[in-house]
């Protein structure tokens, strides 16, 4: 699978300018799945702005994104706000992958950090499943910036099929190394290869560290071509990786983990009794 990685800098509150920039990334950068950050379409450090800016279910920003994969037939991955259809005011902080068939697949983030600079907890609800969705045929699994510091995420995709997790970050340069370390591990421990995409540029104060790149199922580095592209900013870059997605079934006879984790009785619960 050959994924453009997107590691772009949103304009905070800007949502049609952002997603026509992923239109001019999908079409300068072809693929077979263009990656961009997370919260990419509004911008991170936006404040109650969040409310107004989310998607809604046919709105315009979903109905250019859902052209754009369409014309293009490339699965389109961006992180964005999604307003809840059903309970008022509710809003996720979500993976938003977008068919070009049209249908659309969201996986909301698990862990919404709220310390330092991070205030997530606020106008996110968080969600506690994780569940591989199909990409061109391949089960991919989508994990959003914090998630990735919880392996049980990673290990719950895996468990459930994928054979390639993604993870779209807002993460700030001081975390860059923390990812460094994390990322491969959880290549290794799963048996799947791994592909990160973070956002760069400053916003209310935080910088944000970029970083992106892919590793494969040993945690090694997976070479990255560089997509010259009209209009990048400083720090900002497009890559594409190949991603070897039968390498699982060649790398786990090897080193089982899985098979491992899936063959352990699971604990009893702790008796009440006294």
């Amino acid at each position: 699978m050959r994924v453009a990685l997107a590691q772009l800098a949103p304009v905070p509150g800007d949502v049609a300018r952002n997603v026509e920039r992923v239109a001019e990334v999908v079409r300068g950068a072809p693929s077979d799945l263009a990656v961009f950050p997370e919260l990419y379409l509004s911008g991170y450090r936006i404040g109650d702005r969040i409310h107004q800016l989310a998607l809604r279910a046919g709105d315009a920003p979903t109905e250019r994104l859902r052209t754009v994969a369409r014309d293009s037939g490339t699965p389109i991955l961006v992180g964005t706000a999604i307003a809840s259809d059903d309970r008022a005011g509710e809003l996720y902080n979500a993976a938003l992958l977008v068919h070009p068939s049209g249908d659309l697949s969201v996986q909301r983030k698990r862990y919404l950090p709220n310390f330092g600079p991070f205030e997530e907890g606020v106008p996110f609800t968080a969600t506690d499943a994780s569940v591989p969705v199909a990409v061109e045929g391949s089960a991919v699994g989508l994990e959003i910036c914090y998630d990735t510091f919880f392996p049980e995420v990673s290990r719950d995709l895996a468990l459930g099929g994928a054979s390639l997790l993604v993870v779209i970050s807002a993460s700030p340069v001081t975390s860059r190394r923390l990812f460094e370390r994390l990322l491969p591990a959880r290549a290794i421990e799963n048996g799947l290869p791994v592909v990160y995409v973070n956002r760069v540029g400053v916003e209310d104060g935080i910088v944000f560290g970029g970083g992106s790149g892919a590793w494969d199922v040993r945690g090694e580095p997976i070479e990255a071509e560089t997509v010259r592209l009209p209009g990048l900013g400083p720090e900002e870059a497009v890559t594409r990786v190949e991603v070897d997605l039968s390498e699982p079934g060649r790398w786990r006879p090897f080193r089982p983990v899985l098979r491992d984790v899936a063959a352990r009785p699971k604990p009893a619960a702790p008796s009440s009794s006294p």
